[in-house]
């Protein structure tokens, strides 16, 4: 027993790390939901942060945008040209995508400095490639809406989770003590 353990050490110390500070940052999160709990149906200040950065550049790219608060559920609803489009709620802002992706590189975290430098670089590059796939779904949604169900459930969340997972790849032959 003693002997596997030490063999499958450095799988066993990532997992707990892993799942340590996913948890720890799942929780974190949590809280912040919990306390921003929609009244009259707000959505929390990271989701409006996402609903407003969209509206900047879909109105960079000359559409007539405006949000709305929705009447029924914690979501912003964006209109081009008064006519709903689509909704943004919390699961849109990809926090939970920022989330695992902090916890993979905490796993195989190296040096202090460089680690917090990548994760910063990290969740503002999955932020902006966020808010520029929020602004193309709602494109294609104007232009395509019969291909809806492919572009949001499967080309976008493929390329945000793409993304994330090269920059896994990048970290770890890179950047972390396991580089070479």
């Amino acid at each position: 027993m003693i002997d596997n353990l030490k063999k499958y050490k450095p799988f066993l110390l990532f997992l707990v790390k892993f799942l340590g500070s996913y948890l720890v940052f799942i929780f974190i999160y949590q809280i912040f939901l919990d306390n921003s709990q929609a009244i009259n149906f707000n959505v929390d200040s990271f989701t409006a942060l996402v609903s407003n950065q969209t509206k900047m550049i879909l109105d960079l790219w000359g559409f007539r945008v405006d949000l709305m608060q929705h009447q029924t559920e914690p979501a912003v609803r964006i209109l081009v040209n008064n006519k709903p489009i689509v909704r943004i709620v919390e699961g849109c802002n990809a926090m939970s995508v920022m989330i695992l992706f902090v916890a993979f590189i905490v796993a195989f975290s190296g040096k202090f400095l460089r680690t917090s430098l990548y994760i910063v670089f990290g969740i503002l590059l999955i932020h902006v490639l966020n808010i520029l796939r929020i602004s193309l779904l709602i494109v294609g949604m104007l232009r395509f809406r019969e291909y809806e169900t492919i572009m949001h459930d499967i080309i976008f969340p493929l390329f945000i989770y793409g993304v994330v997972f090269g920059l896994w790849v990048l970290w770890v032959n890179k950047f972390s003590k396991y580089a070479k």
